[in-house]
């Protein structure tokens, strides 16, 4: 039992032994996470204010902690927070910079954990595309020029019913992300990118082609590329809510299944 209580801090209580993580008392251990938090809250500061703008390089790192009344350690901790979200890009030999903070960049993390939720989360993820992706084409149907309708007709053209389900997935997210980023507005096609998980598209499509409905779908993003054409906000929205509609309804009924 003794060894046991070594490794959990949750058995070393029932124990009446002092609960440690990583060589740590629970209580000292949380007390190094407020202060990473802070120094992360300081550094988010400093950037917000203008002080460290983007591609600037942070101070060394004994200046740095000395500034934030951070041990190294802390400092230490609290960068490579910042690195994990694309707020900084630690260079080795080179020292940590502040990235472009482009919207793209900084909502990477959030693809990551889109691409681990399962059933009833993806869902959720669908009800707020549903919310979202209609206005983005709708203001995509305004602003898109000649090459982007050329290139979503010659997405829709690169595939029919019979194309693996790898190629469709690779269509799918690029005729979607074509469309996002013709809206014009880098965040809201930088949050509907994030939420695009090649993962649960793969799995819709192969669900979608054993039914034989693939011809239904394609049928679909051809109608959107008319109302595209067309420069008509309203049809365009309309054709977004009926595709991604149908694509939830279908995957409602599976997750039910």
């Amino acid at each position: 039992m003794g060894c046991l209580c070594r490794t959990s801090p949750y058995l070393a209580v029932w124990s009446g032994a002092t609960p440690r993580i990583d060589g740590m008392t629970t209580v000292g251990y949380a007390r190094r996470m407020a202060v990473t938090e802070e120094a992360i809250s300081t550094i988010k500061a400093m950037i917000v204010s203008g002080e460290l703008k983007p591609g600037d390089r942070l101070p060394p790192e004994k200046e740095l902690s000395e500034r934030l009344g951070v041990s190294r350690n802390s400092l230490r901790e609290a960068v490579k927070s910042l690195e994990f979200i694309h707020v900084l890009d630690v260079r080795r030999g080179d020292g940590t910079f502040v990235t472009s903070l482009e919207p793209s960049q900084l909502l990477e993390a959030m693809a990551f954990v889109v691409d681990l939720h399962r059933d009833r989360s993806v869902l959720e993820i669908f009800e707020v595309r549903r919310s979202l992706e209609p206005y983005a084409a709708s203001l995509a149907a305004t602003r898109i020029g000649e090459a982007e309708l050329d290139a979503l007709a010659a997405s829709i053209a690169s595939v029919d019913e019979n194309t693996d389900v790898d190629r469709m997935v690779a269509h799918d997210l690029e005729f979607h992300r074509i469309i996002s980023a013709a809206s014009g507005n880098a965040y809201l096609s930088s949050l509907l990118d994030s939420m695009s998980s090649s993962t649960t598209r793969a799995r819709i499509w192969r669900g979608i082609t054993q039914q034989g409905s693939a011809h239904r779908t394609l049928a679909e993003h051809a109608a959107i590329l008319r109302a595209l054409r067309d420069h008509d906000p309203d049809m365009t929205r309309a054709a977004l809510v009926l595709h991604i509609g149908g694509i939830e309804s279908w995957l409602r009924a599976a997750v039910d299944e």
